[in-house]
């Protein structure tokens, strides 16, 4: 069985190297070289990490049942071999995105930003994992993992500057994009 606990440790150790932090918004993380994933919960940074950032898998908010369908169905696994680059793209959201309804989240996510269409215009070079962590009290509200092919990296930058300029994005108060690529120790 997988865990539903992620955590995600920068650090000196870990298979994926990073590139570069670029801080978007809000207070910067501290660099670190590498980065490495648990597939469990980390209390607190081992001894050669940095920080820590955990976070919950979790069913789909804000999705129809056929957009749903959709994603299924072209939305690749992770850990493709072709896959050697990666971003982790923590996203704080503010108070006042929080204080909207769900359907009024829904309104602004989908028929608004129509980020769930956006998204699947990019299936399935570029494979992505939510993870939830609004209600760990963790200091970011959602972890987004990609990973991609070399040869996609315009593709990706392409994804996520069209989602940041959507009206969803003006919720975003804090965001850090790190990027990375597979490098076994």
């Amino acid at each position: 069985m997988t865990s539903l606990i992620h955590s995600f440790v920068g650090g000196t150790t870990g298979k994926w190297r990073v590139e570069r932090v670029s801080t978007l918004t809000g207070p910067a993380l501290p660099t670190v070289p590498r980065l490495a994933i648990f597939d469990s919960d980390h209390p607190a940074p081992p001894a050669d990490g940095v920080w820590l950032l955990r976070g919950v898998t979790s069913y789909e908010r804000y999705v129809h049942r056929a957009e749903r369908s959709a994603l299924v169905a072209r939305q690749p696994d992770l850990g493709r071999p072709n896959a050697t680059c990666a971003a982790l793209i923590p996203i704080k959201k503010s108070v006042v995105w929080w204080e909207l309804t769900q359907d009024e989240r829904r309104m602004i996510f989908e028929e608004r930003s129509h980020h769930i269409t956006i998204g699947l215009r990019y299936l399935p070079a570029i494979a992505r994992r939510l993870y939830h962590s609004h209600d760990l009290g963790e200091p970011f509200d959602f972890l987004t993992w990609f990973e991609y092919a070399p040869a996609d990296a315009e593709v990706f930058e392409e994804l996520v500057g069209t989602l940041r300029q959507t009206e969803e994005w003006t919720y975003v108060e804090r965001e850090i994009d790190i990027r990375l690529v597979v490098e076994a120790l």
